[in-house]
């Protein structure tokens, strides 16, 4: 049941899965690739070094704990990030596209027949 119930700014997708739905964010995720990708090509030193830094406190964050200062730092570090490059990671979401948001995910969570048996024999 893919579909776009979010044209704008960003579309979205909404897919039934067994256990929920799936939100397909490919544009949005495009545009974080780019900027990403613009920001290597400014200056990608100090980007290079912004990510290896974030992954060295992964590795520690990991080791540490999540309540750990390293996780705290790699949490802030990223965050940092999707601030200067995509608004903080935030996808909006406007006026009358929420509704259709909405009334997708509801349909695709909302309880489905199961074929009988003999339907199911037969296709």
């Amino acid at each position: 049941m893919s579909e776009f119930p979010v044209t704008g700014p960003f579309r979205i997708s909404v897919d039934a899965t067994p256990s929920g739905v799936a939100l397909d964010m490919t544009h949005y995720m495009s545009t974080f690739v780019l900027a990403l990708a613009e920001a290597a090509a400014e200056d990608g030193p100090s980007l290079l070094d912004d990510l290896v830094n974030i992954a060295d406190l992964d590795r520690s964050a990991r080791h540490q704990g999540r309540d750990s200062h390293a996780t705290h730092e790699r949490d802030e570090a990223v965050q940092g990030l999707l601030d200067e490059l995509v608004d903080g990671g935030t996808v909006p979401v406007y006026g009358g596209q929420v509704l259709r948001l909405a009334e997708a995910l509801r349909r695709a969570v909302a309880p489905r027949p199961v074929p009988s048996q003999r339907e199911a024999g037969a296709a």
